[in-house]
């Protein structure tokens, strides 16, 4: 009998709410300060950090969409459960596979279940178009088992890794998140186009202009203050911003995924203007 694989997805599909908000810093500071976005349309958005840790940062995100991208591949489980090797993980994300990226995954992991995302009436369920007010997570569970003893012989094989290193982890995706993406309240990346952008900030302003597409425009403009609070930028002066985010609007344009982008000033307000490329495959 021939066992036939699934072919590995080089689809990400996220949740188009969660995608529109932030959530993960783009440094990986120490700093354990909330992340505050305030929507004057619809109400308060804040990203609260566990006691004693720091907010999720730039390996945070890019955990979250591998994540995402295998929940697709494996067929959007209605329990939200995924299980996987760590090894495989980092090695799907090429990243380095030693026991520094280890601890960053199992900590990268737990951040994504014990930061808590706190919504008052920004956050938007896709089934009913309401507004939601409370709190959530992006993983409702986390468990990260060590490998067997019988596993571990094996380890002698590879002089970079110790005998704690390797383990299996199963993760649950939040019940919100799910329902999202089960309506059809979408936004779809390819991870291929993700992973190759060598700058945080350019995979985040990536997830970002496809919120823009998927709500119907190839041209997507707002100030620069609004565009700093959503990626989120710790920078606040228009000249600082800009110095941050050209490097990754030319890294957009060369990868295809932006024709154009640039800046604008009417009286004092600066402004951000893009104009989406082709969507990618």
């Amino acid at each position: 009998m021939t066992i036939r694989r699934r072919p590995v997805s080089r689809t990400v599909v996220l949740d188009r709410s969660l995608e529109a908000l932030p959530v993960f810093r783009l440094s990986d500071s120490a700093d354990d300060s909330a992340i505050v976005y305030d929507d004057p349309a619809r109400g308060r958005w804040r990203v609260l950090p566990a006691p004693g840790e720091r907010l999720p940062g730039t390996f945070d995100q890019d955990v979250y969409v591998e994540i995402l991208r295998r929940f697709h591949e494996s067929g959007s489980p209605s329990d939200g459960a995924l299980s996987f090797t760590l090894h495989a993980f980092l090695r799907s994300m090429s990243r380095r596979v030693d026991g520094r990226t280890y601890e960053l995954l199992r900590a990268a992991l737990n951040r994504l279940q014990r930061t808590t995302l706190e919504s008052d009436g920004v956050y938007r369920d896709g089934n009913t178009g309401a507004s939601f007010t409370g709190q959530l997570t992006v993983l409702s569970s986390v468990q990260i088992d060590r490998r067997r003893n019988t596993d571990r012989d094996q380890l002698a094989l590879f002089s970079t890794l110790t005998n704690n290193e390797p383990g299996d982890a199963r993760v649950v995706i939040s019940s919100l998140l799910r329902a999202n993406i089960a309506a059809g309240f979408t936004v779809t990346l390819s991870a291929p186009r993700y992973f190759a952008l060598s700058s945080p900030v350019a995979r985040r302003l990536y997830r970002l202009l496809e919120v823009a597409r998927a709500d119907g425009g190839m041209t997507w403009r707002l100030p620069l203050e609004r565009l700093a609070e959503l990626l989120p930028l710790i920078q606040r002066y228009p000249s600082h911003l800009q110095r941050v985010l050209q490097p990754a609007h030319e890294m957009l344009v060369a990868a295809g995924l932006l024709r154009s982008a640039g800046f604008d000033q009417s009286e004092k307000c600066w402004s951000a203007e893009y104009i989406l490329g082709p969507k990618a495959g």
